[in-house]
């Protein structure tokens, strides 16, 4: 079934039907991600809980993605990525139904961790699905659109997020089930069932422990940093950071490694990798703190700091799928060059936000011109990443780039 898919083309009803499904599974963590940083302030409030505990109910979620979204693609490989894809969206949904449920701060981190295995298990196989069924110009497009939807989903996100907020802060969680309901159908109808003829026939337990330990002690250790140092965290960093080396050495060894070594002796991969763990750390951080700064700050409602976002969803429209098929015209490098320049541009702008903001000449400016730069370097990103490698290394090549962004 993987050579059909392979021959699917953008334009037809099955292509489409391939990309509404990887972009409403992706696109259902990435909305989950940031409706949650606009209800943070109210969760806080009613569970009484500071500024550490509303870090840890947005990282409890990243550590466990960060740390088995590795393995996530590798068991898409292995057994069927439309499966894993599938396995990802329902765990992801009931742990959104506990999300919702949770009688305390507590409770709510724990669930969060659970989401995180659900995001790990759906995330590298959407971009997955995508590789295996396109190639060549179809295969651009196809992510340009992937990442301009699934970007949307992100930006929407603070708006609906800020109106669900207004009613109660648990449907932010609530919301994911039919989303869920709706993926499911359209998967099992539409998506052609894909594998990797050359994985492994053995999984790289190893590896997989040494890149969890690794990925997972980094997130907790900095997390844990930013309120303080103590010894417990810099041995966390130490272990995380000898964990990730023991990979390294394990991987070049390994007769069946998670991660092929060779992805890295390619420059443009390589390069992609490093510039999507500065952009993304960069994106991570605007959407977190800056709807917290409009309501704690400058005063705006939760409806009045997701709306502050708004133009970003209409540039990312307007623009991703475009900018995906000029760099498979001129070239990445002029798209992912200008791009984070001018999203740096956006963030300066964003300085000027404080008390008593103004959402026209305060903010306006400075998410127009940080959504045009992000349009510019997305999906031009994502197409480096995926194309560098050869087809055989594209599940590979995909999953690396999910862990590199959600560790960012």
């Amino acid at each position: 079934m993987g050579d059909a898919a392979g021959e699917l083309r953008l334009r037809t009803p099955a292509g489409r039907w391939v990309l509404l499904t990887t972009v409403l599974g992706s696109g259902m963590a990435m909305l989950d991600g940031t409706v949650v940083n606009v209800a943070l302030e109210r969760i806080g409030r009613d569970f009484g809980a500071g500024f550490t505990g509303l870090q840890w109910t947005v990282n409890a979620y990243t550590l466990t993605l960060a740390s088995l979204i590795l393995l996530g693609g590798s068991l898409g490989d292995r057994f069927g990525r439309r499966r894993v894809f599938l396995i990802g969206v329902v765990w992801f949904a009931l742990a959104s139904a506990v999300c919702g449920l949770a009688p305390n701060i507590e409770t709510l981190i724990a669930a969060r961790a659970l989401q995180g295995v659900g995001g790990a298990l759906l995330t590298p196989g959407s971009l997955a699905i995508i590789s295996a069924s396109f190639h060549g110009r179809d295969r651009g497009a196809a992510i340009g659109a992937w990442s301009g939807l699934g970007g949307i989903a992100g930006a929407v996100g603070p708006f609906l997020g800020g109106w669900l907020v207004g009613i109660d802060w648990r449907l932010v969680f609530w919301i994911n089930l039919p989303l869920a309901v709706l993926v499911v159908v359209v998967a099992i109808r539409h998506v052609p069932e894909t594998r990797d003829p050359s994985a492994a026939p053995k999984l790289d337990v190893l590896g997989t422990v040494l890149a969890a330990l690794g990925l997972g002690a980094l997130t907790w250790s900095l997390t844990g940093l930013g309120s303080g140092t103590s010894p417990a965290l810099v041995v966390g960093l130490v272990v995380g950071m000898l964990a990730l080396v023991g990979f390294v050495l394990v991987e070049r060894r390994s007769s069946h490694p998670l991660v092929p070594p060779d992805l890295f002796t390619d420059r443009v991969f390589t390069a992609a990798n490093v510039a999507t763990l500065l952009i993304y750390a960069a994106l991570g951080t605007v959407f977190v703190m800056l709807v917290l700064v409009l309501q704690v700050v400058s005063g705006f409602s939760p409806l009045q700091a997701g709306m502050a976002l708004l133009p970003v969803t209409v540039i990312m429209l307007l623009f991703s799928s475009r900018a995906g098929a000029l760099a498979q015209r001129i070239g990445a490098r002029i798209p992912m060059t200008v791009g984070p320049l001018v999203s740096a541009c956006g963030l300066a702008l964003m300085s000027r936000i404080g008390p008593d903001a103004s959402w026209l000449t305060d903010v306006l400016p400075a998410v127009v011109v940080f959504g045009i730069g992000l349009s510019l370097t997305v999906a031009p990103l994502t197409s480096t990443v995926l194309d560098a490698p050869s087809d055989r290394h594209a599940g590979a090549a995909s999953r690396v780039n999910n862990a590199v962004a959600r560790a960012a």
